[in-house]
């Protein structure tokens, strides 16, 4: 289950945060110290940790950054006019935001889920769309249900019953005008996710296996290939446009 992964200096600004997130975004999950943190982390799908500023100054900031780059993270807390050096040093650490508390409390709900993974890969995959023939309204409303989702996209009933559709109905439909059928993108999705999580160090392939629902790592292994045609290993090294050119040149073998 997705979620955002909280460390706060203060128990107001831990309600700052639950005030603010707007609806449908991921729930908190409130950590008490970088040890909870690695646990929310190793046990939930996280789509974006805010820290509190206090502690973001600790040494331990440096190692979740090395350990896990590609989590977007968010510094929220009481900031002043001498903590520039502190914010020129996150800057440099490639931080996603930093909002101050008891100035941009109402709008930090709505910082967070915009620099969340959800959003990020929405727009890393923003021309998908157009190259996989995703042209009627009903293809495009159903990749976006698909694509908001951090992780596994939700099974094709959970997805025909959202848009008030049948099963059979939605996933004839999706596949229509030389569009890859359903499964094969949801997995494209899927293998996306992974890719996404491998990047970082932190994370090992039994881990993201189980938090994206696999029964094995080997299930995984085998998803990966069957959408990129390599193997997990050479997959990790493929860019994000290169592992969607992949997934559209084995979908318009398979329709030959």
């Amino acid at each position: 289950m997705r979620a955002i992964a909280a460390l706060l200096d203060s128990r107001d600004g831990l309600t700052a945060l639950r005030r603010s997130l707007p609806r449908g975004a991921a729930p908190i999950v409130a950590c008490r110290s970088i040890a909870g943190l690695q646990r929310a982390l190793e046990g939930r799908l996280v789509e974006t940790i805010v820290l509190g500023a206090n502690l973001a100054r600790q040494p331990e900031l440096t190692v979740l950054q090395v350990r896990y780059p590609h989590i977007p993270v968010v510094i929220f807390g009481l900031i002043r006019s001498e903590d520039a050096e502190w914010l020129l040093a996150w800057q440099r650490l490639n931080l996603a935001a930093v909002a101050v508390q008891g100035v941009d409390d109402p709008m930090l709900g709505e910082l967070v889920v915009r620099q969340s993974m959800s959003a990020r890969r929405a727009v890393a995959l923003g021309d998908a769309p157009r190259l996989l023939r995703l042209s009627e309204p009903l293809q495009r409303r159903a990749w976006e249900l698909l694509v908001g989702t951090m992780g596994r996209p939700p099974r094709i009933s959970v997805l025909a019953k959202q848009l008030g559709l049948s099963r059979e109905h939605l996933s004839r439909q999706f596949g229509a005008g030389g569009a890859p059928n359903l499964k094969r993108v949801a997995d494209l999705l899927t293998v996306h996710a992974a890719l996404s999580l491998l990047a970082n160090p932190g994370y090992s392939v039994n881990t993201v296996a189980a938090l994206l629902d696999f029964a094995t790592p080997s299930h995984l292994r085998l998803v990966v290939r069957r959408i990129t045609g390599v193997g997990l290993d050479e997959a990790r090294a493929l860019g994000e446009r290169e592992v969607l050119g992949r997934f559209v040149r084995l979908s318009a073998r398979s329709r030959h």
